[in-house]
């Protein structure tokens, strides 16, 4: 409820109601609006001035979370690129040294880098904070996509490099724990057959018949026969140039075209051929060429029991075939 005004009368000596009316009382309310109107725009510039409008406080916070977005981008970047670091230096001083392989040329590496870049400097141009974070995240990317090929290529160089060295002749034939079955080394000796001096281009294994022998490498059997100087004999390729031979055998346990593993069994001791006792006769040739296969057992010899093997051997002086 309004408050009611009161105004003295002289004539009635009382004090009786009073309001304005017409043009006075208008103008108190108009004068009341400016006020009112005036102290409202005040106080809003003054907080837009001081504070900020609604959209400003929206894009200041915006802009924040931004600026906190892009600063945990750039952790990510500079870890990223630390670790990447450490892959190449694995990459380029061990892994390629252990495979005997050539480092990554830093031209090799950096090739490419910067084509994209230079199409976004226009558009980046003013924002040169942005532009630089752009530029790290395109070099990272084009390192990382050429360490990946590298790792690839290291991949199937290991994958090659396993595959030789399982196909290399590496262990003895038979299982000679003692060490005391090399019957006779590699070189020329007194045939007992024969009766001459002929070259002996293998190693004998002295053995019971059907005595297991063994693959001396993986690879594949290209000849399985009986041969009237080696008996039943086996031929392996071993690929990589390799290729092992097993003569005098009593039977086989393999047949031509036959994938073999490094240790399987490929046939049994036995006497047959040109032989005067059972025994194995056991070759490796290397690009078609013999070679002493005494010099491929360090695989499954220390250095004292390859030398005790080679002791042994040379004791021997009764030719077997």
């Amino acid at each position: 409820m309004a408050r009611i005004q009161y105004q003295y009368n002289a004539e009635t000596c009382r004090y009786e109601p009073w309001r304005l009316k017409g043009k006075a009382r208008w103008r108190r309310y108009a004068t009341y609006f400016s006020a009112s109107l005036t102290l409202a725009l005040a106080a809003y510039y003054g907080y837009v001035l001081n504070v900020g409008s609604i959209d400003e406080i929206i894009l200041q916070e915006r802009n924040h979370a931004l600026k906190v977005q892009w600063q945990v981008l750039e952790n990510r970047t500079r870890k990223a690129t630390a670790e990447l670091q450490q892959l190449i230096e694995k990459d380029d001083h061990n892994y390629r040294v252990i495979l005997d392989a050539e480092p990554l040329q830093p031209s090799e590496r950096q090739a490419g880098v910067g084509g994209s870049i230079k199409l976004d400097k226009e558009v980046l141009g003013d924002f040169p904070v942005v532009l630089n974070s752009y530029s790290a995240v395109q070099n990272l990317k084009h390192q990382l996509d050429v360490e990946v090929q590298s790792y690839d290529k290291l991949k199937a160089m290991v994958n090659e490099k396993l595959e030789a060295w399982s196909s290399r002749p590496a262990i003895q034939p038979i299982s000679n724990k003692q060490l005391d079955q090399l019957h006779l080394t590699y070189g020329s000796r007194f045939h007992p057959i024969f009766h001459k001096y002929i070259d002996h281009k293998g190693l004998d294994f002295s053995a019971p018949s059907g005595t297991p022998i063994y693959a001396t490498g993986d690879g594949k059997v290209i000849m399985a026969y009986t041969s009237s100087s080696y008996g039943n004999v086996v031929y392996i390729n071993h690929h990589y140039n390799f290729e092992t031979r097993y003569a005098h055998m009593s039977a086989f346990a393999v047949k031509v075209g036959d994938v073999v593993k490094r240790g399987q069994v490929i046939g049994y001791v036995g006497s047959t051929g040109n032989s005067v006792a059972a025994h194995l006769h056991y070759e490796v040739l290397f690009k078609g060429e013999h070679v002493n296969p005494i010099n491929f057992f360090q695989r499954d010899l220390s250095n004292k029991e390859y030398q005790k093997l080679i002791e042994i051997g040379s004791r021997q002086d009764r030719p077997l075939d």
